[in-house]
């Protein structure tokens, strides 16, 4: 079976750059067609405009992930667009590089809340506007939620949560036939503005120590491009993945082999 997504809708958060605009490059390429969104509204349609100049059918839609009441005017302005949704991708995200003693609440519950309460937020929304066709749903979730970091505790929770969550849906929709397939993606590290982000924000002794432990730790020796994570995107949104649900798709150099 080719892997191919020819005239599904798919719906991106945390489209704006990193692996959400390699992902929706990626799927343009599949045949999808695309609503594109992010808080950052100027590069959401920066990137709307390159992706319908290469000849794809796409879309922006600007979403605040952590507001509820935007999910639903999203999810029925999409709908009315496009006419249907045939897929949701949970990617946007955060990451702080602090330990827990430095941690403070706020910054906490800042990430739980974009990592986390977001993923369930985008899915519920989600189940609530397939699951009269069917549909599939990824969720990004991370290495960091099968294996712990000792200057990610934040992050660590949040991917674990979004790695649980996604168990619990997809059982869900199975039990009531929804035809909705949940499945997590767990990327290694990679080469975006999210990671370079997060080492900005340190001393540039410790961000050098940060990069030079986690490539070190890489079987592969490399952090991975987005163009390569986005084709685990397209793969779980395909019919080529027509029997995994619940599942967790490791793209990681081989990290967590170890």
């Amino acid at each position: 079976m080719s892997i191919h997504c020819k005239d599904k809708v798919v719906l991106i958060t945390g489209a704006a750059k990193g692996i959400g605009a390699a992902a929706c490059h990626a799927l343009a390429a599949a045949g999808a067609k695309l609503a594109v969104s992010d808080i950052d509204q100027d590069a959401g349609r920066e990137l709307c405009e390159a992706l319908r100049a290469a000849g794809a059918d796409a879309e922006f839609f600007p979403l605040d992930v952590c507001d509820e009441q935007q999910w639903q005017h999203c999810m029925e302005t999409v709908v009315a667009s496009f006419g249907q949704l045939d897929g949701v991708v949970n990617n946007a995200g955060i990451a702080v590089i602090c330990g827990p003693e430095d941690e403070s609440l706020e910054g906490w519950r800042r990430t739980q809340t974009i990592n986390s309460d977001a993923v369930f937020l985008g899915s519920r929304a989600a189940i609530q506007t397939m699951k009269a066709r069917g549909g599939a749903i990824v969720n990004v979730s991370s290495i960091e939620g099968i294996v712990g970091d000792p200057m990610l505790p934040a992050y660590n929770a949040s991917k674990g949560a979004v790695r649980a969550l996604t168990k619990s849906l997809a059982l869900y929709c199975a039990d009531r036939d929804y035809g909705i397939r949940v499945n997590s993606l767990h990327p290694g590290y990679v080469e975006t503005p999210l990671v370079s982000g997060a080492l900005a924000k340190l001393s540039e002794d410790d961000a050098n120590a940060f990069a030079t432990r986690v490539v070190a730790s890489i079987p592969m020796g490399r952090m991975a491009r987005a163009e390569e994570i986005a084709q685990g995107i397209v793969f779980l949104l395909s019919d080529a993945a027509s029997y995994m649900t619940g599942s967790e798709l490791v793209m990681d150099g081989g990290y967590t082999a170890r």
